[in-house]
């Protein structure tokens, strides 16, 4: 399977994928470890959006701004009728520029969709879109490598970097890890990683 392929994959089955995705947050712990790193009322950049929920959710009824940002537009569009007061962009993340410093980044289950390569492009992304000790989260797959997992019955490409490799692709690029943890039981096996930008 093509990496390529992920987007066409995600807007084809975004009612699906909406559907099925979770909204019990069992990622509320470590959202809250993120948001103690952003100010009162900031904006935060949702890399990989897909349809707004929960993560976007639980950062408006917060009080905090969003821009979120997917490259399938049926994911966009769900978001749009969501929460009209928030921006939405179609956009391959790959090759994000908006020409603005957000007081939160955060990456959940996107980035790993990427190939190794493109990951590695995306921490200067990250830091040119991050203002000063803002926070970065995302997701990362346990070991260096390439899985092809499915959904609906089709193929679903997983990438990952070492976790040395995350770590010396932040500070090369200004951020300071803050906590990490590899298939934390309490996120449902999420490997995760926070770090600020300094």
């Amino acid at each position: 399977m093509c990496k390529d392929d992920v987007i066409a994959l995600y807007d084809r089955h975004a009612a699906a994928y909406d559907h099925d995705r979770g909204r019990s947050l069992q990622e509320r712990a470590w959202l809250n470890r993120f948001l103690a790193h952003v100010r009162d009322g900031g904006t935060i950049l949702d890399v990989g959006c897909g349809m707004g929920e929960p993560m976007a959710r639980y950062f408006v009824d917060r009080g905090f701004a969003v821009l979120g940002v997917d490259a399938s537009p049926a994911m966009i569009d769900l978001c749009r009728a969501r929460f009209p007061d928030s921006e939405w962009i179609v956009a391959d993340m790959r090759s994000l520029e908006i020409h603005r410093r957000f007081d939160g980044i955060l990456a959940w289950d996107s980035t790993f969709h990427l190939g190794r390569d493109d990951q590695r492009g995306m921490f200067l992304r990250f830091a040119s879109h991050a203002a000063e000790g803002a926070p970065l989260m995302f997701t990362s797959g346990n070991e260096d490598g390439e899985v092809v997992g499915s959904y609906q019955d089709e193929p679903l490409y997983h990438a990952s970097l070492s976790s040395a490799e995350y770590t010396r692709l932040l500070s090369a690029n200004g951020f300071e890890v803050q906590a990490h943890v590899v298939s934390d039981p309490e996120c449902g096996g999420h490997t995760v990683w926070l770090a600020t930008y300094q």
